[in-house]
């Protein structure tokens, strides 16, 4: 093979990779060399490669994959242990590209060979992305899946340190594996650093995203953020400013209705320091009904700007004497003070009970289940004489099941119907007596528990709606969902006031933030956002988790946030800075509760783990720890205390304002 050959199968081995720049820049090399008498050595390609080249070029071999891979994952652990960690990281991203080569080459059987062989290695840490995958069996089934697209338009960030980037390097020159060195051009973008590789342990801030550019999440996090008056304490600042139990019940009632005339008065344009109120005032515009006719494709900056005006209910003067009442009787928590649980069990629900809610006094407990019913009890119940065991849900009959709601009769549950999917969610208003439900039908459903009846049903997302949470004032509600998006409601209309979108997989949980002026998504892409409620732009990227966000929970204070996964690794942040402030390491399984007390100095979790604890976040998020994590010395928080069950996964945790734990969960043993 001469010279020119030898050109040939370079050029139309580039132009088939679709490399067009380097093409021509090897074009003008070879143009140049020809004018000069001298050829430099840069130019010549060793003979074994081009005929690696040019059988690549003119032959698609599905074995090459599989022998090139088979390699590089031996390479990657025979390693040294220093540097085999970041050397491995390499795998997931060749493993899934690979694949998609294959199938996008017609070569079904070798791709489906290949993902069975080699999909054990990463069942762990991305068991929902290869699920995604899993189903993908002909070319047109990858150009038709976004997830599949998302991972072809962007690149996966693997960082690791400069030593471990030329081993990696050496070894892509002496195997001479041009599969793999393809895959790697296209595919990944290295992040390399001086210094000696980052532990396993220590490593919370390498993610493999791909698409989600840590330094745009650094951008990103150096938003202003806009705490503005917490609504929710403001009864209990009324009640310290006059003295605790001695208070005028009267007198305070005075105030918080002075206090609610006078912000209705207040300017539309008062910013966003004047809290949840002031804020969504704002909102009222003139056009606001010619807005709120806009397609929900318009979408500006992650979220669709649709102004209608918001109005914010008043809280009546009986539960204003009620939060008054427990506030009074709050029991103050810390490391050596910890609450009372009260769990309920869930018993014959045959693994068909997805969730379960309890309402922030305790009253009432819903259950969703796979059969698209909701049911509810009613705490105050439980004693009196019943047929049936009151928690006992799949093998009570309820009668009349056709209708939207039925009653079985005292001490047993309240049946709602109106679903057609299984529900995933519930939510019970703070104030009031509704509840909000999400299904895999991609509706959410209003309910009102007295009158036992389905209020409204609201449509708005493409696919299942995984998690829906009333905001801490009421009246507006968060959802989360398959579509990739979260959208907030308000009780009064059918149709989204905002959509956020920039997740790029399932918006598994939402959370609000206590002031409303923002509200946090975790995602099966591993990450957690921050939203402003008025604009709808992303002012935060949490980082650091390995594997999807189940729940999540902000401090009474504002100021931090806890997330938990399906690992069992709970993360706290500081909102303020974007950064992890500890993580919280004790369970074995997959977080699926999480629930501050209400003073902020606990944090109680539930897993599937089937137990609850108990953490003093008190010595993690008031501590300078922030200072410890950039100089790579994370310190890991253990638990205060386990309460285990009896064998019951916790499903819900909720802290009454008296600071009573209430728990529920599904009983598991066979």
């Amino acid at each position: 093979m001469d010279q020119e050959e030898i050109d040939r199968v370079v050029l139309a081995y580039l132009d088939k990779r679709g490399f067009r720049q380097a093409g021509l820049a090897f074009q003008q090399e070879k143009q140049q060399h020809s004018k000069g008498s001298n050829a430099s050595s840069t130019a010549q390609i060793d003979l074994d490669v081009a005929k690696q080249m040019l059988a690549l070029s003119e032959v698609d071999v599905p074995a090459q994959y599989h022998d090139s891979y088979s390699k590089l994952r031996s390479w990657a652990y025979s390693s040294l242990d220093q540097y085999q960690h970041e050397l491995v990281r390499l795998l997931y991203p060749v493993f899934i590209h690979a694949f998609m080569d294959l199938i996008g080459k017609g070569h079904i059987q070798e791709a489906r060979g290949f993902f069975n062989n080699f999909r054990g290695d990463h069942e762990v840490a991305h068991s929902r992305d290869l699920q995604k995958l899993e189903g993908v069996l002909s070319p047109s089934h990858l150009e038709e899946m976004e997830f599949a697209h998302s991972l072809r338009q962007t690149k996966a960030n693997i960082k690791m340190c400069k030593y471990s980037y030329e081993l990696l390097l050496q070894y892509l020159h002496k195997s001479q594996s041009i599969t793999m060195l393809g895959i790697v051009n296209e595919h990944i973008n290295f992040i390399v650093f001086s210094g000696q590789p980052t532990s396993i342990a220590d490593d919370t801030e390498f993610v493999t995203l791909f698409g989600d550019d840590q330094e745009a999440a650094n951008a990103i996090n150096q938003k202003e953020i806009h705490w503005g008056q917490l609504l929710e304490d403001s009864l209990e600042e009324k009640l310290e400013k006059t003295g605790g139990s001695n208070v005028d019940s009267e007198k305070v009632d005075g105030e918080m209705r002075e206090e609610v005339e006078e912000v209705k008065k207040r300017s539309v344009d008062g910013g966003k320091q004047g809290g949840t109120l002031k804020k969504l005032k704002k909102d009222k515009v003139s056009g606001a009904a010619a807005k709120a006719s806009r397609s929900e494709s318009a979408v500006v900056s992650g979220a669709q700007r649709v102004k209608p005006e918001l109005t914010m209910p008043v809280r009546p003067i009986e539960l204003e004497h009620s939060i008054l009442e427990d506030l009074r009787n709050r029991v103050q928590l810390n490391s050596t003070a910890l609450p009372s649980i009260s769990f309920y069990t869930f018993v014959n629900t045959h693994n068909s009970l997805n969730c379960a809610s309890i309402s922030h006094d305790g009253s009432m407990l819903a259950g969703g289940f796979s059969d698209s019913s909701l049911k509810v009890w009613d705490m105050a119940k439980l004693g009196q004489p019943s047929g049936n065991s009151p928690l006992q849900g799949e093998n009570e009959s309820a009668p009349n099941e056709h209708m939207t709601s039925s009653s079985t009769g005292a001490g047993s549950y309240t049946l709602f119907r109106g679903h057609a999917g299984p529900v995933h969610s519930a939510t019970f208003h703070p104030y009031g007596d509704f509840l909000l439900s999400s299904s895999s039908d991609s509706t959410v459903r209003l309910w009102s528990t007295k009158l036992n009846a389905n209020l409204v049903c609201y449509k708005g997302h493409n696919y299942p709606v995984w998690d829906v949470q009333f905001s801490p004032v009421g009246h507006y509600f968060a959802t989360a969902s398959h579509d990739r998006t979260a959208r907030i409601w308000s009780m009064d209309r059918i149709q989204p006031l905002r959509i956020m979108a920039g997740h790029l997989s399932d918006v598994d949980c939402v959370q609000w933030h206590v002031n409303c002026n923002y509200i946090a998504t975790g995602s099966s892409d591993r990450s957690v956002r921050l939203w402003d409620v008025q604009s709808g732009e992303c002012v935060r990227i949490f980082i650091g988790h390995r594997s999807m966000i189940l729940c999540l929970a902000m401090s009474p204070d504002g100021r931090y946030m806890a997330s938990g996964d399906e690992d069992g690794t709970i993360m706290m942040w500081d909102l303020a800075t974007g950064r992890s402030v500890c993580p919280l390491v004790g369970h074995s399984s997959c977080i699926w509760s999480l629930a501050f007390s209400c003073e902020g100095s606990l944090l109680a979790s539930g897993s599937a783990d089937c137990t609850v604890k108990l953490w003093d976040v008190t010595t993690s998020s008031k501590s300078p720890k922030t200072e410890e994590i950039k100089h790579g010395n994370t310190s890991r928080l253990r638990s205060l205390k386990a309460i285990p069950t009896k064998s019951t996964p916790v499903y819900s945790l909720q802290f009454s304002r008296r600071n009573l734990l209430f728990a529920a969960g599904a009983l598991s043993m066979p």
